[in-house]
Parts: structure tokens; C-alpha cells; sequence
């Protein structure tokens, strides 16, 4: 029988399973001796933790170690390689860390609070644009009083800071396997994580095995797992399906969803496990391009989109529109695109472009890539341009690229329009808003707003609780509805579709949505 597994997201993502019908196993039942083959359309652009602020993150999550973590369940970062604290009456200003003892690198070289600066200072001594140096704007120095603390000070109150540190930007990295000054680029990577990269082959495949002197709070039920990297969803639904991979994470389209639900005898042996993702949709629009610099250009398509026609007929019931940066699920969710703009009017938007002086059509080309996102990216963006150009307001010119060459334009700022996808960082307000302001964001597109940057963001970051910054991110939001520089679309649902004798899947994401390979296992009983 086909089975699913839903997963409902708190406020913070901790996720709490629903499970029904043979889908539910013991974990007495658990084989941890067998690998399980996992398939994904979402490959690592780098192999080095001081490049990547991407989709990287799932294979450094399982192989390297942070000073902290979201283990499942959690809502706030957790002791990993270290206990951390803030240090009483600093204003949230000095953070300390007490690494565990006994820590090693899977080469046996000791993991100490020297390596943990080390790993940290080369990320902004090489300062890969659109990497994630940029999480680091409140760090000040490090320093290492002994080689069992590391202490943080932060120019600033950052009380998102151990949020930060618990990302796999953070990954803890040897200093004798990596040069300070540049990125490691043989093709290999040494971590202290439950896992070591026995082979890779780029956009292709990663074999992991268990690490015999991992140390951290992973539960390893399995003895290893085989990452399969896909180009496109439907030869990795095919290969589930011939059992030739135990389970898919990223890239299943909305059709193949609903495909999977589907009582029809090649889903026999299938299950589906789905969460409420915090992962969004959103279009860009760079303030350099002549067209889309006139605010009224950005603003006529903000009144056109329609968020449920796009959602109903290329995403089927997978996703729902999104009406501001911050989604459900996330404190100081708003609907401020909807509260300002309604539904969607071809008059209103034409009365825009025309109090603008605008008559004649608007031709901009939109960008996309076509093998980051799953394959309905292809399908969205002629949605999008369906619904702009029957409006007789604009003409619309796609154009779709693989992710490394998609990635390199936007960085350099090639594109009028392109669209992007968003998986946090860590389940807090600030990472639906901050990575995108700022003269050096994660777009490589400018968007100057010193209200959000230099009043709003540092007073929210003042106050440890929370849940009580709502103000300050709604005004936020407000302004970049004003602005109209970054357009969202949509939030997903996330779905792992699995053989019917694989578990744990209901527990294999963490509040970042990344993919904590060590809880999937293999059941000898059903």
C-alpha cells in the first residue's frame, strides 16, 4: 500500500510526526549495519564550507561539525561540538564556547578551539562573494584563551549569532587540510561530522561512510549513505520506483507528487513523508537594469501576478502563495504584498505604468535555472510570463540556466529579473530579511535600505527572546513592500518519498530543512 507520513511545523519548525498505517516502525526494528542510497536533484556547488551558502549545506551538515546544532525537534541551537553561552550582562555582545573534549578529525588530528578559529577567520579572509562571510557582519575577533574556549565579540548585539554559528557555514575544518587564504580545491574535505566522504563524483554521486571517531549528538541508525545527484526529478522518481535508490530529498515536482498519491500499483512499496517547509519562492529585481530601476515597472508586476493561479496550476496543491519574505511558521509572518496591492488587476497596474509615463509594452528578460529547484521551475517562469504578457503590459523573454552559470550571472549582476529559491538558514525572522539587504547580500544585487540595515535589524538583534521582535520585522517588511526590489511568489511543502521499509524519514529534517542523513535506516521487519 502506498503510505504517507505528514509533518505539521511549529512556529519554529520543530517538527512533531503524524504517522498512520504501516508506516510506523520501532526503532527496535532498525538495521544500523545497511547504507541507504538517497537521491537528490540539489548537488553542492563547492565542496569547501567557506564558498557555500546554498544547497552545499546537506552534504556538510552530515560530514563536518558546528559549535552548535538543530538537532530534530529543536527550536534553538544545540550543544554540538561545544557548550555555548552568552556571558552574563555583555548585551549579547560576547559569546563563549567550551569545546568538548576528546574531539578529533576523521585524519585522528585533534579538533580544538584554534581549529574552530581558524575555520571561522578564513571564511572572511577569503570572502567568496555571495558566501557566507556575509553572516558574519557582527563578528569583531576571536580569541583563544586556551585551546578548550573560543570567545566571539561581536561589534554589536547579535542574539542571532548562535543561530548562525549552528549553520553549516560554520563547519569546524582542519587547518592542515585547509589553506587560510584560499579555497580547498582538490575535490576532497575533511570534517569531525558522522560521516566521511569516501568518494565524489561532481554532479553525479557522494559515498559516505560513518566515522569511527565521530563524537557529537547524531544517532547513526544506518552504516552509511550513497548520495545519487539527479539533473532532473522524473529519472530519479524512476529510479525509486526500480528500487535502485531507497529515498528522494529536493527536486520532486508537483505532478510527481500527486503522482505518488496516487493508488496505482508502482507505488506499492512507496511512502511519503511531508512537512511544512519554511523553503520560499521569490523574483529579484536588479535596481541597475534601466527597465526594472523605475519603481513603477516593479510595482505594475507586483499588482499583476497571481500567487493562486501560479500555485494551482503548476504546483497542484505543493505549495501556497506567499504574500511576504517572512512565511508561515515563522514569527512576524505578515501578508503585506496583499494588504498593498489586493488582487491581481490588469487596470491598476496599467493606471501605474501610465501615472509613470509609461505606454508601450515593457520588455524584460526573466531568468531562472533549470536544475536547481526541480523541474517546475521551467513551468513557473511560463506561468509568470503568461499572466504579465496578457495583460498587453509587458513582453517577457525567458531564459533558463544550469545552476553554476545561473549563479555566476546573478553574482555579477547580468540579470534584470531572475528568480530565486530560499531554504533557511535558521528558523528565525532575521533570515528571511537580512540576507537579502545590504550593499553585499546573497543576490550579488545591491539593495540599499538603511532603515531595514541600520535601525530595524541591530534593534531586533538587541532581544535573546525571540518571539518579541515582531514589531521591528513587520515595519521591515513593510518598507520592502514599498520598495518592491524583491517580489515572493510562493512557499513550499517538503516531501521525502521513500521505500516502504526505510524509517525516519519524519525525523530527518532539521529546523533548517537540511537533511540529517544519519536518521534514515533500513527495516528488517514490516
Amino acid at each position: 500500500m502506498f503510505n504517507r507520513t505528514s509533518l505539521q511545523a511549529t512556529a519554529a519548525l520543530a517538527s512533531i510526526s503524524v504517522l498512520s498505517g504501516c508506516s510506523v516502525f520501532s526503532d527496535a526494528e532498525s538495521t544500523a549495519e545497511q547504507r541507504i542510497v538517497v537521491g537528490t536533484t540539489s548537488s553542492p556547488t563547492t565542496l569547501d564550507p567557506a564558498a557555500a551558502w546554498d544547497n552545499s549545506w546537506e552534504l556538510f551538515r552530515n560530514v563536518f561539525q558546528t559549535l552548535v546544532a538543530f538537532p530534530t525537534g529543536s527550536a534553538a541551537p544545540k550543544p554540538d561540538a561545544a557548550d555555548c553561552q552568552f556571558k552574563p550582562d555583555s548585551n549579547s555582545r560576547v559569546f563563549e564556547c567550551s569545546i568538548h573534549d576528546g574531539l578529533t578529525f576523521s585524519n585522528g588530528h585533534k579538533l580544538d578551539a584554534n581549529a574552530v578559529k581558524y575555520s571561522i577567520e578564513r571564511i572572511r579572509t577569503i570572502k567568496v562573494e555571495g558566501g557566507p562571510n556575509g553572516m558574519l557582519g557582527s563578528l569583531d575577533k576571536i580569541e583563544v584563551p586556551d585551546p578548550s574556549t573560543v570567545v566571539f565579540r561581536l561589534n554589536k548585539p547579535d542574539a542571532t549569532f548562535p543561530f548562525i554559528l549552528a549553520t553549516p557555514a560554520m563547519s569546524i575544518v582542519d587547518p592542515a587540510e585547509y589553506p587560510a587564504d584560499k579555497l580547498r580545491e582538490d575535490g576532497k574535505l575533511m570534517g569531525s561530522g558522522p560521516y566521511v566522504l569516501d568518494s565524489y563524483q561532481e554532479g553525479e554521486e557522494a559515498r559516505l561512510n560513518t566515522n569511527p571517531s565521530y563524537k557529537g549528538f547524531a544517532d547513526r541508525k544506518n552504516g552509511g549513505v550513497t548520495i545519487r545527484y539527479f539533473k532532473e526529478s522524473e529519472p530519479m522518481v524512476a529510479a525509486l520506483r526500480k528500487k535502485e535508490i531507497d529515498a528522494t530529498y529536493r527536486g520532486l515536482t508537483a505532478a510527481e507528487v500527486v503522482d505518488l498519491q496516487a493508488d496505482k500499483p508502482e507505488n506499492e512499496h512507496l511512502q511519503l513523508v511531508e512537512s511544512t517547509g519554511a523553503d520560499i519562492r521569490y523574483l529579484v529585481f536588479n535596481a541597475k537594469d534601466g527597465a526594472v530601476a523605475k519603481l513603477p515597472v516593479r510595482k505594475a508586476i507586483a499588482q499583476l501576478v497571481d500567487r493562486d493561479e501560479l500555485v494551482s496550476k503548476v504546483y497542484q496543491g505543493t505549495a501556497e502563495p506567499l504574500y511576504s519574505m517572512v512565511p508561515k511558521g515563522i514569527a512576524a509572518h505578515t501578508t503585506k504584498f496583499y494588504d498593498r496591492f489586493g488582487s491581481p488587476s490588469v487596470s491598476k497596474a496599467k493606471a501605474i505604468l501610465r501615472g509613470a509615463g509609461i505606454t508601450d509594452p515593457v520588455e524584460l528578460d526573466f531568468w531562472y535555472t533549470t536544475d536547481r529547484y526541480g523541474s517546475a521551475t521551467v513551468g513557473e517562469f511560463a506561468e509568470l510570463k503568461r499572466q504579465l504578457e496578457e495583460s498587453g503590459l509587458f513582453k517577457i523573454t525567458l531564459h533558463g540556466k544550469p545552476w553554476k552559470e545561473f549563479q555566476a550571472g546573478y553574482q555579477h549582476g547580468e540579470y534584470p529579473v531572475f528568480g530565486r529559491g530560499w531554504f533557511p538558514d535558521f528558523p528565525d525572522p532575521d533570515n528571511f530579511i537580512a540576507p537579502f539587504v545590504g550593499k553585499e547580500n546573497v543576490l550579488g544585487t545591491p539593495y540599499i535600505s538603511p532603515e531595514i540595515t541600520d535601525d530595524l535589524l541591530p534593534k531586533s538583534r538587541r532581544v535573546s527572546d525571540r518571539g518579541a521582535v515582531t514589531d521591528e520585522f513587520n515595519q521591515a517588511q513593510e518598507v520592502m513592500v514599498q520598495d518592491v526590489r524583491l517580489l515572493p511568489l510562493w512557499q513550499g511543502k517538503l516531501y521525502i518519498a521513500a521505500s516502504e521499509d526505510i524509517g525516519g524519514g519524519e525525523r530527518a529534517l532539521d529546523p533548517q530543512t537540511v537533511m540529517q542523513m544519519w536518521e534514515l535506516s533500513r527495516r528488517t521487519s514490516w
